[in-house]
């Protein structure tokens, strides 16, 4: 389970939590332009846009969780157990597995427009990417500084919707979560006005009353509509520091602590990595379950002309600043 969330001030930026019970060895890896990116079905590609992002690396692949490319065009994968059907290969279409979703769009699109125009001919396969790893049944959130869509491929085909609110959890269906955002149209970040009844003395007495009934649980469909009420109302200054520490913020109202979502005896579910990438830049932060401290990477500052991954494992340990 995982959230995905957009944020603009002066810069666009992009980010998700990780939600799971384990990890699996994720690296922050940024792909130059001549790495030699090969598909299941489609053409090599080489060159193409570098990207930076978070992946398990195997047989030099990267399998990305979620990326941001060198034009600031971002994406990112979420949980849909259950919904996502994928569909044989079909002749007349781009054939792609899941695992080559992420880099097959970024690898190629400048824009949201111009992903757009690559996903009106796409089909997404259940191709595995080995025996040990089979396609996982996700959903994809893509967004560039203009606008955002979910991407879902369903029993009913490929669904492309416009995401207004810039924020994607897990289920339901996309169109059924924003649907829900109608039960919470009455919440506000201002104090409430007594509407139950003028001739009773009802008053507030305390702040933050307006977003009562704002869910607070771990559900994907209460984490949506928290972090849409909270990204809706976030106001932050524009500067490189005000607007990531605000992201962080943003993704802190729906972060998971280990031991409240027991997924089996002993193991739970919890916020394994948080990110925040300012897509203008190329800049990729994270905080881990371990580390609060914010650590970066930045695309730019490598050869993005090699032909050779360069990976950055996550600072796991809990960096503490003494000040006496």
């Amino acid at each position: 389970m995982c959230t995905a969330a957009t944020y603009k001030t002066k810069d666009f930026y992009f980010g998700r939590t990780l939600d799971n019970q384990c990890s699996y060895g994720e690296e922050i890896t940024i792909m130059p332009r001549n790495y030699c990116l090969r598909f299941h079905t489609m053409d090599t590609l080489k060159p193409h846009y570098a990207m930076i992002g978070v992946a398990h690396v195997a047989n030099n692949f990267p399998l990305y969780y979620d990326a941001v490319n060198e034009k600031g065009l971002a994406m990112a994968g979420l949980n849909f157990v259950g919904n996502a059907v994928y569909r044989k290969e079909e002749p007349e279409k781009n054939n792609i597995a899941t695992y080559e979703f992420i880099p097959w769009i970024l690898s190629q699109c400048a824009s949201l427009k111009e992903a757009k125009m690559l996903l009106d001919k796409i089909n997404l396969t259940p191709n595995a990417f080995s025996q040990e790893i089979p396609a996982a049944q996700l959903h994809w959130i893509i967004a560039d500084r203009i606008s955002c869509i979910t991407v879902e491929s369903v029993e009913e085909g490929i669904k492309i919707y416009n995401n207004p609110a810039g924020i994607l959890t897990n289920n339901p269906p996309f169109n059924e979560q924003m649907f829900q955002l109608n039960n919470y149209m009455y919440l506000s970040s201002k104090s409430p006005q007594n509407h139950f009844c003028s001739k009773l003395p009802l008053h507030t007495y305390s702040l933050g009353m307006g977003a009562l009934g704002l869910p607070g649980d771990l559900s994907s469909q209460s984490r949506f509509a928290r972090a849409a009420f909270v990204k809706a109302n976030s106001f932050s200054g524009e500067t490189e520091p005000e607007s990531i520490s605000q992201f962080f913020h943003i993704l802190g109202s729906v972060d998971q602590q280990r031991g409240c979502c027991e997924v089996d005896e002993g193991k739970y579910e919890y916020t394994i990595f948080t990110s925040c990438c300012n897509t203008d830049k190329g800049i990729y932060y994270y905080t881990t379950y371990e580390n609060h401290q914010i650590s970066s990477v930045h695309m730019f500052h490598e050869n993005l002309g090699s032909t050779a991954l360069k990976r950055y494992p996550m600072i796991k340990t809990e960096q503490i600043r003494l000040q006496n």
